[in-house]
């Protein structure tokens, strides 16, 4: 998992800064990216793809990450601005924001996908990063938790939709909860809403 950050140690780098974010396939609520920078040289097994994770496991992580690590940076982009700009520039603000928002600046940046982010940095873009590099994975476990903990705010402001259980993902419960209630001020209306739009990710297509 540490192939992608000793090929840049050896191209002589020295501060890396994976990038991931959470939230980009959800119906509403915002998206959020998280930036990491360890030590040179740092492993841990157990930091892997958060979607790989138990949520108990992922809370562990996160505050291991938040105590080994350089620099933690998080970046959130809320529904309203996704809805102007669309979730690929969200997800990209997101991104930045996160490392802009490091204590410490990076010299290199990994990140997650295909498609760099709009900072004057090094970077190299890893599609399936998170599966690929612990600075990467490290990031999506930040990402996720922290995202899970908005969701969990916005849980208690809209209980019928159950962001407890489904974090704004498209599932079925969520999808009846809209159909019975209607959207609201969270939701993502640049995407069609519509109940059987929402089997997956890939359904999720923002308005023309």
């Amino acid at each position: 998992m540490d192939h992608f950050e000793r090929k840049v140690l050896e191209e002589g780098f020295s501060s890396i800064a994976g990038v991931d974010e959470a939230g980009r396939g959800a119906l509403c609520g915002p998206v959020v990216a998280a930036a990491v920078i360890f030590p040179p040289g740092y492993r841990n097994p157990n930091i892997k793809d958060s979607k790989l994770l138990r949520p108990q496991v992922r809370e562990f992580l996160h505050d291991r990450i938040h105590q080994d690590a350089l620099a933690v940076g998080i970046g959130v982009i809320e529904a309203q601005v996704i809805d102007r700009i669309n979730i690929l520039q969200a997800t990209l603000a997101a991104m930045k924001d996160a490392v802009l928002g490091l204590s410490q600046r990076p010299d290199f940046i990994l990140v997650d996908g295909r498609n760099a982010i709009p900072l004057d940095f090094h970077q190299k873009v890893i599609v399936g990063g998170d599966r690929l590099s612990v600075s990467i994975a490290a990031a999506s476990i930040v990402a996720k938790v922290s995202r899970d903990k908005i969701m969990e705010i916005y849980h208690h402001q809209f209980p019928q939709y159950n962001f407890l259980r489904n974090k704004g993902y498209g599932t079925e419960e969520h999808r009846h909860a809209i159909e019975v209630y209607g959207i609201s001020k969270i939701h993502r209306k640049s995407f069609h809403l519509k109940a059987k739009a929402f089997s997956s990710p890939s359904e999720l297509l923002p308005f023309p």
